[in-house]
């Protein structure tokens, strides 16, 4: 099992990622072109802000303050957003689902890797099924309209891995604790490895859905 510093600085991770999902959605939903759009990525944001507030609460079960717990993860996060700030409707619908979906990847794969109850609460707090509907329905119907734009939001959605990677290395770095909860939860940086093999297979099949290449 992980150390106890070590699955509360996975929650705080994931607690402010879904905190800063709320800020992002309410700010990218005025970016819609129809109502049923800014509602629906409206909607989504709320859901967001109840994730944060269960992982926020498991926090103080643990012992934990959650604003002080979160503070490690802000820079990396808030630099990965400023970086990667979308300028128009789909990047925004294509961040929701790709960027976020990739993130959502890893923390499932993480969850396997500590107990059952903190594993359960993440898989909980990770499900995006209304949202992956909602961004392949944007999505695939702005391509068919202007074929064109499929090349930019590939573009766009290579840019939002390779800075979310990047940020990633990041926190590792300054957390030894998650990353030693990685490569013993794996076994070793083969797994590692292995696991973030899974992830990069699934981002492909993510874009494949969208109808774009990777």
């Amino acid at each position: 099992m992980p150390s106890p510093e070590a699955v509360i600085d996975l929650l705080a991770a994931l607690a402010y990622g879904e905190l800063s999902a709320f800020d992002r959605l309410a700010d990218d939903a005025r970016m819609a072109p129809t109502l049923a759009g800014r509602a629906e990525m409206s909607s989504m944001a709320a859901i967001e802000f109840g994730h944060y507030q269960r992982l926020a609460d498991r926090l103080v079960v643990l012992g934990a303050e959650p604003t002080e717990a979160m503070a490690p993860f802000v820079a990396a996060l808030e630099t990965y957003h400023s970086l990667t700030e979308p300028s128009t409707w789909l990047e925004g619908v294509v961040k929701a689902y790709v960027g976020d979906g990739m993130a959502a990847d890893f923390y499932r794969e993480v969850a396997a890797l500590v107990d059952d109850e903190t594993g359960d609460l993440i898989r909980d707090v990770l499900t995006e099924a209304d949202r992956a509907e909602f961004a392949v329905r944007e999505v695939r119907a702005a391509i068919a309209d202007q074929p064109a734009v499929a090349g930019r939001l590939a573009l766009w959605a290579r840019r939002l891995v390779g800075e979310a990677i990047s940020q990633t290395q990041h926190v590792l770095a300054d957390r030894e604790s998650l990353m030693l909860l990685l490569v013993e939860g794996t076994g070793d940086l083969t797994g590692v490895a292995a696991l973030l093999g899974r992830i990069t297979d699934r981002h492909t099949e993510r874009m494949e859905t969208l109808g774009l290449s990777g």
